[in-house]
C-alpha cells in the first residue's frame, strides 16, 4: 500500500511495519526526519516532487512517500473476548476517507478495542485514511465483517450494550453507560444509521445542537462519544 506523510511513515517504522520502498523529496530540508530514517537503517531514494505527486494521486505527501505492507484486517472472532471488558466502535457505511482517518485518530486516543466495519459500502483503508489518521492507523484494530446486523447479534451474545446515534433520540450522549461491554455505532455522513441497524440498538443517543446547524461532522461526533466512555 502507498502511504504518505511524515507522521504516518514514522509510526510505521516505529511499529515495525515492513517498508518496501521509501521515497523522499530530493529538495527536502528536513534533516531531523532523514536522520531518523538513517538511524533506523531504512533505505530510501530521493525523488522529484512530480514523481511523488504521481504515485500518491496528488496527495498531500509532505515530501515523504512509502510503499508498505498492507494493514492487517481482523475478524470479529479474533478480537472479541469473554473474560475482558471491551469497547468497540462500529461504523455504518462511512464514505469519506478523511472522516475514517479522523475517527481512527480518536479511536486510538481513547483506546477502543477495535473499529468494526462492513466489507461493502464502506470506504476502504487507503493512503488518504492513513494520512488523516496521522499514524493512528498503526495501532487501531480494524475488524471487517460481512454483515453488521449479524455482528451486532454476536456482540450482544458477549454482553455488549449497543449504543446508536440519532438526532431524534431523547437520551443525551452523556447518558452512555460508562461500564461493561459497550459498542457505539456511528452512521453514514448523510443519512445516519440504517433502519435495521438502528432497530437493533439497545439505546439511541443524540448530541445537543445549540446553533443553527443540525448536526456535527461524524468524526467530531465520534470523538465526543468515545471520550464519554473514558
Amino acid at each position: 500500500m502507498i502511504v504518505y506523510g511524515k507522521n504516518v511513515i514514522k509510526e510505521a517504522i516505529l511499529n515495525g511495519r515492513p517498508i518496501y520502498k521509501l521515497y523522499i523529496d530530493q529538495k527536502s530540508t528536513d534533516r531531523k526526519f532523514i536522520e531518523f530514517v538513517e538511524n533506523k537503517k531504512i533505505p530510501f531514494e530521493y525523488k522529484d516532487k512530480g514523481f511523488l505527486n504521481n504515485i500518491t494521486n496528488q496527495g498531500i505527501h509532505n515530501g515523504v512517500v512509502a510503499d508498505v505492507k498492507d494493514y492487517k484486517i481482523y475478524e470479529l472472532d479474533q478480537v472479541i473476548l469473554e473474560n475482558k471488558t471491551q469497547k468497540f466502535l462500529m461504523l455504518d457505511e462511512i464514505q469519506d476517507p478523511h472522516n475514517l482517518g479522523a475517527i481512527m485518530r480518536s479511536a486510538e486516543a481513547t483506546q477502543v478495542d477495535g473499529i468494526i466495519m462492513s466489507k461493502k459500502h464502506q470506504v476502504p483503508l487507503s493512503g488518504v485514511v492513513a494520512k488523516t489518521s496521522s499514524g493512528a492507523i498503526e495501532y487501531v484494530k480494524v475488524i471487517v465483517v460481512s454483515n453488521l446486523h449479524q455482528a451486532i447479534l454476536k456482540l450482544k451474545e458477549y454482553g455488549h450494550t449497543v449504543v446508536g446515534t440519532s438526532d431524534k433520540a431523547k437520551a443525551n450522549y452523556k447518558d452512555i453507560p460508562k461500564s461493561g461491554n459497550i459498542t457505539i455505532i456511528m452512521g453514514n455522513e448523510g443519512v445516519g444509521l440504517r433502519p435495521l441497524i438502528e432497530k437493533n440498538c439497545d439505546m439511541l443517543v443524540s448530541i445537543p445542537m445549540l446553533g443553527k446547524v443540525n448536526s456535527l461532522n461524524v468524526s467530531v461526533a465520534t470523538a465526543l462519544l468515545l471520550y464519554e466512555l473514558i
